[in-house]
């Protein structure tokens, strides 16, 4: 079998095209420094795992129009308080909402990441 050589390295059998485009971003090595940090991709696969969920999906949809209360996303959900409370942390562990205390409440709202992550507003 004929090997390709490519910036020292040996593939056999790719594609021309491939193996020029792969030359031209520096090879294996050039492809794995174009790579995501292992942390970057983690926090990614966080953020799909929270978003598959339509409760979950609801609760963004729901701050994306405003920041609210326990109480009005549980009355919308219509969810007992162990299941929201289950929803509402995962979805803050994956970092896209938060929670502020104002008195004796806790109003959540969407962080920059979870605006970039919430259902388009219809």
């Amino acid at each position: 079998m004929d090997e390709k050589k490519c910036c020292g390295e040996g593939y056999r059998g790719i594609p021309l095209e491939i193996e020029a485009s792969l030359c031209r971003c520096g090879g294996i090595e050039g492809l794995i420094e174009r790579l995501p940090p292992d942390a970057a991709i983690a926090a990614r696969c966080a953020a799909h795992r929270a978003l598959a969920d339509p409760f979950r999906q609801k609760i963004l949809a729901m701050l994306a129009v405003q920041p609210l209360c326990v109480c009005v996303i549980k009355a919308v959900l219509e969810i007992a308080d162990s299941k929201l409370s289950y929803h509402l942390s995962v979805l803050k562990k994956a970092g896209l909402i938060q929670g502020d205390q104002q008195g004796n409440w806790i109003i959540y709202r969407l962080t920059g990441e979870g605006e970039r992550w919430a259902p388009p507003r219809t």
